[in-house]
């Protein structure tokens, strides 16, 4: 199927079948630099690509968020180099990106421990999340300095405190409470969560919110996931029975 008729829904997807919130763990930048003999920067540049791509295709075919696991607490322990160029990449796209952002009317989100991030990147979060804030088109959730065991034991200890501060009761404290702590409070949680590079793990994403989405793992390599495996990874999903435990 060729790239031009892939900017509208294949037929042979389901439109009320479509999940509403797909979530994506990009992987495969530097082995696909590594594969092509250029320096790892070289893959995240073409990673960003990538999303931009999947981004629209998402508003495209109507799927209404997209979250993206763009930089993990532990990524911290990659070469100084790459974490340089990777805070530094951010910025920049945020700075390059945000007006075309708001006419294709993209809300853009970040969560994770924004807080430890340099404060120019700081600045330029808020200011797009300002910016778009009003958008509606599409919701794109970028986890940046995430971590999901971070974020569950962050909510821990303030559900505690407050029960401590005798602000709430013990007994008030369920799913429902829980889940309006956490970094994605007031969101869906995604339906459908989608790894690349063949690595078939979660690594430490959105472990509470995806309870019950389905997980789809690929061997290709995020710089060269474009529309065409992205139908191929959305045919899987709608060919599932969603139960949610039931029987």
């Amino acid at each position: 199927m060729t790239a031009k008729l892939l900017q509208t829904l294949p037929p042979d997807l389901d439109q009320a079948r479509l999940p509403h919130h797909v979530a994506v763990i990009m992987d495969g930048n530097g082995r696909w630099a590594k594969q092509k003999g250029f320096p790892r920067i070289i893959g995240h540049r073409q990673g960003v690509d990538a999303l931009k791509d999947l981004l629209r295709c998402c508003k495209d075919w109507g799927i209404g968020a997209l979250t993206a696991y763009a930089f993990s607490t532990e990524n911290w322990g990659r070469p100084l180099e790459e974490v340089d160029f990777l805070m530094v990449l951010f910025e920049r796209i945020l700075r390059r990106e945000l007006t075309e952002m708001c006419d294709e009317g993209v809300k853009i989100t970040f969560v994770g421990d924004l807080e430890s991030l340099p404060l120019s990147l700081q600045a330029e979060i808020q200011h797009s999340m300002a910016a778009t804030a009003k958008n509606q088109a599409i919701h794109f959730t970028v986890a940046i300095n995430y971590g999901s065991r971070h974020e569950i034991i962050k909510v821990c200890r303030q559900l505690a405190g407050a029960v401590q501060k005798g602000e709430i009761k013990l007994e008030q404290v369920d799913e429902s409470l829980f889940q309006q702590h956490l970094y994605t409070a007031g969101e869906s949680d995604p339906d459908f969560l989608i790894r690349t590079s063949g690595e078939m793990r979660l690594s430490n994403f959105l472990l509470w919110q995806i309870a019950y989405t389905e997980i789809y793992f690929t061997p290709t390599l995020w710089p060269n996931f474009d529309r065409q495996e992205f139908h191929q990874a959305l045919l899987d999903y709608q060919k599932r029975d969603r139960r949610f435990g039931k029987a």
